[in-house]
C-alpha cells in the first residue's frame, strides 16, 4: 500500500521569535508555538466539552492540559495576561488585575504509560492558592520553559464574567432571501436594569460566537436600539447572519485493536500505530441530515486504559478527500477545535492528483473526534467550509454571547454578561 506523507515531526523543537509579543495581538490567540506539544485543553472543571468561561469571585475553575511529546519532562512556568476586547494587551498592571504570584510552574506532571509515543502530562486548575482574578475580561494564559518567560510554548484565550447583564439571546431562520436557506442569524437583547452606564451606545461592545470559535466571530456589534434598560440588536443585515454549516464528521480512535465507524483500517508500522480512515464524501449537495455531534469539539478516551490523560496513545491518522481536480486559489485543511480551529502545515492537505483525492496525516491522542474541511482562499483568514460541506440554517450549533463594557474612566474592558444557546434545545448555559 502506498504511504500518506506523514507532516508531524515528533521530536524536533521549533520555537517562533516572539520578542515583543506582550504589544502583538497576532500572540493573544489560541496557538501552539512548540511542535512538541499537542493535545492542548482549556475547559470548565467538570465538564470537559465547555467552553472557557467562568465568573468572577465564584467557585467555579477551568482545566488545563496539554502534553509535551519527548523522553524527558521541562519545567514549564504560566502567567496571565488581561487583554482588551479587541485581545489587545490591556493597559493595566499585573497587580491590578491579578492577586497573588503572576509566574508559577505547572507542578502537576506524569508520564505517559505503556504508549508508543512517549510524553509527559501537564496538567493545572485555576483559580487556584497562588493565583486569582481580580477583573472581568478577555484572558490570555501563557506557558513558557523556565526561565524564557519570552519563548512562550502555548497560549490559549479564556474569559471571566460577571453577572451584571442579562442575555436574551434568539436563532432563527434568516429573513434575507439569499441566506434563507443556509445561514442562521441571531438577535439578542441585553437587560441593564440596576446597572447604570451613562452612554451605552459608546461603552457597550458584544461580539457572538459560533461553537466557541473566535476565527469567524462578530465582534464589536453596536446596539440597534436602547430603551428602557434594554440594548437590543436585532437588524436584519448580513452582520447578523452565520453561514449555517453542516453537522462535523467524526471518527472514534479511542481504541487501536478494533475498527470503530468510518476507520478503514488499523496498521501497527513499528514504531507508531496508523488508522486510516474511510474516504470522505462530499456533502455539498446534499439534504440535510442530523446527528449528534460536539460541534467541532473533542475529547479524550481509550478504551485499553484506565487513565486516559497518561494511558492514551499517539497514532498517526489518515484522512482522504476524493476530488476530481485541484482546486485553485487556496488550501483545503482538516479542521476542528483539536487544532485550534487553525490554518497551518499541521492540518494542510496535499491534493494527490493519481488518486484524485486530498491527502492529510495528523497525529492525534485516542479519542473521540469531530472535524470538517475547510477551503482557505489565498488571503483569507477564515475559511470556508461551504466546499465538501455545504450551509443549512437547520444545522445544530452552539452560539455565546459576550457583552463588554468599558467604563470611560477606566483603562480595561469588564465582562458583564455571557450567554450560550444551543439552535436545537433552546436551552442557555
Amino acid at each position: 500500500m502506498r504511504q500518506f506523507l506523514i507532516f508531524t515531526t515528533l521530536f524536533s523543537t521549533v520555537f517562533l521569535p516572539l520578542s515583543g509579543y506582550n504589544t502583538d495581538a497576532d500572540y493573544f490567540t489560541n496557538r501552539i508555538y512548540d511542535n512538541r506539544i499537542k493535545t492542548v485543553l482549556l475547559h470548565k472543571e467538570g465538564w470537559n466539552l465547555s467552553y472557557p468561561v467562568i465568573k468572577l469571585n465564584s467557585n467555579e475553575k477551568l482545566v488545563f492540559q496539554f502534553d509535551l511529546l519527548d523522553d524527558y519532562n521541562e519545567t514549564f512556568y504560566y502567567t496571565f495576561i488581561h487583554c482588551d476586547k479587541d485581545w489587545n494587551r490591556s493597559d493595566i498592571f499585573t497587580n491590578e488585575y491579578l492577586e497573588g504570584f503572576p509566574d508559577n510552574p505547572i507542578e502537576d506532571v506524569q508520564p505517559s504509560f505503556n504508549t508508543t509515543v512517549d510524553y509527559f502530562h501537564y496538567s493545572l486548575v485555576f483559580p487556584n492558592d497562588r493565583i486569582s482574578f481580580m477583573l472581568s475580561g478577555n484572558y490570555i494564559i501563557c506557558v513558557y520553559p523556565d526561565g524564557e518567560p519570552d519563548k512562550p510554548v502555548i497560549t490559549q484565550r479564556f474569559i471571566i464574567t460577571e453577572s451584571v447583564a442579562g442575555i436574551n439571546l434568539r436563532i432563527n431562520r434568516p429573513q434575507i432571501p439569499l441566506y434563507n436557506n443556509t445561514g442562521q442569524q441571531f438577535e439578542f437583547t441585553v437587560n441593564l436594569t440596576g446597572f447604570s452606564i451613562t452612554d451605552p451606545a459608546t461603552n457597550i461592545y458584544c461580539s457572538v460566537l459560533q461553537n466557541g470559535r473566535w476565527n469567524n466571530a462578530k465582534t464589536n456589534l453596536k446596539p440597534d436600539f436602547i430603551g428602557n434598560n434594554q440594548l437590543r440588536f436585532n437588524s436584519v443585515s448580513e452582520k447578523n447572519i452565520f453561514n449555517g454549516g453542516n453537522e462535523f464528521r467524526y471518527f472514534d480512535i479511542r481504541s487501536i485493536r478494533y475498527k470503530s465507524e468510518y476507520i478503514r483500517m488499523i496498521d501497527y508500522m513499528a514504531p507508531n500505530y496508523h488508522i486510516f480512515l474511510a474516504p470522505s464524501e462530499s456533502r455539498e449537495y446534499k439534504p440535510y441530515f442530523y446527528w449528534q455531534d460536539f460541534n467541532g469539539k473533542y475529547y479524550i478516551a481509550t478504551s485499553e486504559g484506565k487513565e486516559p490523560e497518561t494511558d492514551a496513545d499517539y497514532v498517526h491518522v489518515y484522512f482522504t478527500l476524493p476530488s476530481d481536480y485541484l482546486i485553485a486559489n487556496g488550501n483545503m485543511y482538516v479542521s476542528g477545535a483539536f487544532n485550534n480551529w487553525d490554518f497551518n502545515e499541521s492540518n494542510i492537505m496535499a491534493y494527490n492528483p493519481q488518486d484524485r483525492q486530498y491527502e492529510c496525516t495528523i497525529l492525534l491522542k485516542q479519542g473521540w473526534y469531530n472535524y470538517e474541511y475547510v477551503f482557505l482562499k489565498d488571503g483569507d483568514s477564515r475559511g470556508m467550509p461551504t466546499l465538501f460541506e455545504s450551509n443549512h440554517f437547520e444545522t445544530e450549533n452552539d452560539y455565546s454571547v459576550f457583552v463588554y463594557y468599558r467604563n470611560p474612566y477606566e483603562r480595561f474592558d469588564r465582562v458583564i454578561g455571557t450567554v450560550t444557546v444551543n439552535t436545537s434545545n433552546k436551552k442557555s448555559y
